[in-house]
């Protein structure tokens, strides 16, 4: 086979009209020529961190949307199903895309569970650490997100580092905020990576530590507009990422919405791009082309480079995107799943209280993974403590999904939720039942209807319930993506016309259990304050 058009040269940072030969899924030669078709041909996309699980699709599923974006492969990060269901989940993801045409790197889940101040359905240990990392399948350790565990000399925690350096593999990072000498000590345990920066400041300070910074805009977090100068101020320095993306964001674009993001802000070209292709390339070693002689033939036709409109995907020179339709394969079509959670009733979720009392209220913020927290009186009916509607003060719930328990309750702010209750299975990182609502039987009835589909997301008010099966370990589907964009947007619309004020009330809901990113979090066994990193209680003293 072989092809013509303007070809980007992201090594020699140079276009020329060529044309590119293709034998066996290789590019054989690339030639240059006076005249070429009037396109732009150029290195695949690479999404350097992302939870396949939280796109609600299969990985052969997610790859099938994605790539009509132009992305041909992604740093996968199996936590969440790792928290889930153990090894089996990873091979699970690992096994339904490995008859797919597409490159999806896993990494082994260094955190499973993240703390010990919640209940995840498996265990990985260090010995479990060192055998997925003797795997030629597994390609780094995954985010090292129990940051306190290094800098506190957790053994556990510095065994499996050690284990992967001895292995050669890159060690991912998670330190959200992390400055200082702390920084300095989580750095030289030989962790490269972060994907939590939030301002430039953190990022540089990082950056000038060694560590490579990974840009995220995802469903929930963005951080592409305030980090995006980093491109060109620190090129090799840096990469790109998504780290969770709803359907509804995935069916619209994904790696080349930051491409677009990029030219937008006047980025230098190659910057952006190598990014996106050499950086992830080099840093994890990853067997993907880049538009050389000799390389696989991973590559995407473009319009311009203005525009940057996807005309044509390729992955080891199989046209997998035609411009229209998608062929990359078939997965497994399997449903593994791990739930055993008993039904809520409504009296699981009365708080006793009094007049008087002051409670700690997490603050959600709208489009970050941290929160605040908020001492204010408590609202009291009949001995209880209750929502506060008028000041926006929710009740949110988290139920053990692994063995019967009773639910674990708090109050959230800035939901806006006027009317009803919305829940899901999906609550990062051990993916417990969690629900947020107006009243206790709507809450109710929103967990139970999680529970009696052995996992998804819904909405619930009285009689109105709509609920999306993630049939998949709780967390994913093998429906389509647009199908599931379609239920997903629907489910949060209902959200917003019931009062709900933030832009992923569904993905900041989920965050809300994550534990390990401050500033006060809620898990199945108790409030947590991830400033102290302890369990603390709803009453303030």
């Amino acid at each position: 086979m072989k092809l013509s058009g303007n070809i980007v040269d992201v090594i020699s940072r140079k276009i020329f009209k060529g044309e590119i030969e293709i034998i066996n899924g290789r590019i054989s030669d690339i030639r240059q020529t006076l005249v070429a078709k009037d396109i732009f041909i150029m290195p695949g996309l690479i999404d350097s961190h992302v939870h396949i699980e939280s796109s609600m699709l299969v990985p052969s599923r997610f790859a099938e949307i994605v790539v009509r974006h132009g992305t041909i492969a992604t740093v996968s990060d199996p936590h969440e199903i790792a928290n889930v269901m153990g090894i089996d989940g990873i091979d699970f993801m690992i096994g339904d895309i490995r008859n797919c045409y597409f490159k999806m790197y896993f990494g082994a889940p260094s955190c499973v569970p993240a703390t010990g101040f919640e209940t995840s359905g498996a265990v990985i240990s260090v010995e479990d650490i060192k055998h997925l990392l003797a795997r030629d399948d597994i390609y780094y350790l995954s985010e090292m997100m129990n940051y306190p565990g290094v800098i506190f000399n957790d053994p556990e925690v510095l065994a499996k580092i050690d284990l992967s350096k001895k292995a050669g593999k890159p060690v991912d990072g998670h330190a959200p905020g992390l400055t200082g000498d702390d920084l300095v000590k989580y750095v030289s345990a030989g962790i490269e990576t972060d994907h939590e920066c939030f301002t430039l400041h953190e990022a540089i300070e990082k950056i000038n530590l060694g560590m490579k910074i990974l840009i995220r805009e995802g469903s929930s977090a963005r951080n592409f507009g305030s980090l995006y100068r980093l491109i060109d101020d620190y090129p090799d320095m840096v990469m790109l990422c998504t780290d969770d993306a709803h359907p509804d964001d995935l069916v619209k674009g994904h790696i080349n919405k930051l491409i677009k993001a990029g030219i937008e802000k006047n980025n230098e070209f190659f910057n952006l791009i190598r990014a996106v292709t050499c950086n992830p390339v080099k840093h994890y070693g990853l067997p993907v082309g880049l538009l050389q002689i000799g390389d696989p033939a991973d590559f995407i036709l473009v319009d311009d480079l203005t525009n940057f409109n996807i005309l044509k995907t390729y992955i080891n020179g199989h046209e997998v995107f035609d411009g229209e339709f998608v062929n990359i394969g078939i997965g497994s079509q399997i449903c593994p799943n791990k739930f055993f959670s008993n039904r809520v009733a409504m009296s699981d979720l009365k708080v006793k209280g009094e007049k008087g009392n002051l409670i700690k209220v997490i603050v959600a913020i709208d489009g970050e993974l941290i929160t605040k927290t908020l001492v204010t009186e408590a609202k009291i009916e009949n001995e209880c403590i209750i929502q506060d509607i008028e000041d926006d003060i929710l009740k949110i719930a988290v139920l053990n999904r692994y063995e019967p328990a009773n639910p674990v309750k708090g109050f959230i702010k800035n939901f806006g939720l006027k009317n009803g209750a919305i829940a899901g299975s999906i609550a990062h990182d051990s993916h417990n039942v969690i629900a947020v609502g107006t009243n206790d039987e709507d809450i109710m009835n929103a967990m139970n209807m999680i529970i009696e589909a052995n996992g998804g997301i819904c909405f619930c008010a009285g009689n109105d319930r709509e609920i999306l099966p993630l049939e998949v370990a709780g967390l994913m589907t093998n429906q389509n993506a647009n199908i599931v964009a379609e239920k997903y947007k629907h489910l949060e619309n209902k959200a917003r016309q019931n009062g709900a004020s933030l832009k992923s009330p569904f993905m900041t809901l989920s965050f809300m259990a994550l534990l390990v990113i401050p500033e006060l979090k809620i898990g199945d066994k108790g409030l947590f304050d991830g400033i102290k990193f302890s369990l603390t209680n709803l009453l303030a003293e």
